[in-house]
């Protein structure tokens, strides 16, 4: 059920704060708002939400300095964070998947595309694909999808679920080349516009984790997993 989502939304501009819980609480979401980072993380602790909608600048505790707080703590690892920001330049979106985002969706706030990519966000993270193993190996690698785990000769990785998603995709067939339209659709969804650079980041995050050649780059097609 929907009013089973909780969904943080923050922001030091009250106005938005309005039209965003206004939207989606109409569409049956349990929505609760917070004014600046320091108060996010006060609430996240509470309410434990599955989406954090979260303003770049903010008074108190920015943004960028809210998401990676929320990263370093446990219970936050995975939760879905997406940005709200009237920057629009690439290097900031970039920068903003960078430190651990989702997602990020520019100023002035669009309502109903608001409410389409928070529900395709949302799909993503609740659907569990049945028909998919729970447990795959690569090398030394043992990937444990149920837990959202990674061990690495018997060390814990932890890893944002986005990348965790990209190196269980690219795992599930060894040796295949994902295409970049390929890897949008099945982490991000056809129907959430993302960067090509989304990717990138992430390849490079995994690669710093396990090695610069542990995922291969097919030029001009897309990446595969060797092991």
């Amino acid at each position: 059920m929907l009013s089973e989502i909780t969904i943080l939304v923050v922001d030091d501009e009250i106005d938005i704060v309005e039209i965003v819980k206004y939207n989606l609480a109409k569409e049956g979401y349990n929505v609760v708002t917070a004014r600046n980072g320091k108060e996010a993380i006060a609430q996240a602790q509470i309410h434990l939400p599955q989406l954090i909608l979260l303003d770049m600048m903010m008074p108190e505790m920015n943004g960028m300095d809210t998401c990676q707080t929320l990263r370093s703590m446990p219970q936050f690892r995975d939760t879905l964070i997406v940005f709200l920001s009237a920057r629009s330049e690439e290097y900031t979106q970039v920068w903003a998947l960078d430190i651990g985002a989702d997602d990020y969706i520019a100023k002035p706030i669009k309502p109903r595309l608001l409410v389409s990519k928070v529900k395709a966000l949302l799909r993503r993270y609740l659907t569990n694909d049945n028909e998919e193993e729970n447990i795959l190996k690569v090398g030394n690698l043992v990937i444990d999808r149920q837990q959202f785990l990674v061990r690495q000769d018997d060390v814990l990785i932890e890893l944002p679920r986005k990348e965790f998603n990209l190196l269980y995709l690219l795992a599930t067939q060894q040796g295949k080349v994902f295409t970049r339209e390929e890897i949008l659709s099945r982490i991000w969804g056809d129907d959430v516009i993302v960067n090509d650079r989304t990717i990138d980041v992430h390849v490079r995050k995994l690669r710093e984790k396990f090695g610069d050649n542990f995922i291969k780059t097919i030029k001009g097609v897309g990446y595969k997993l060797d092991g």
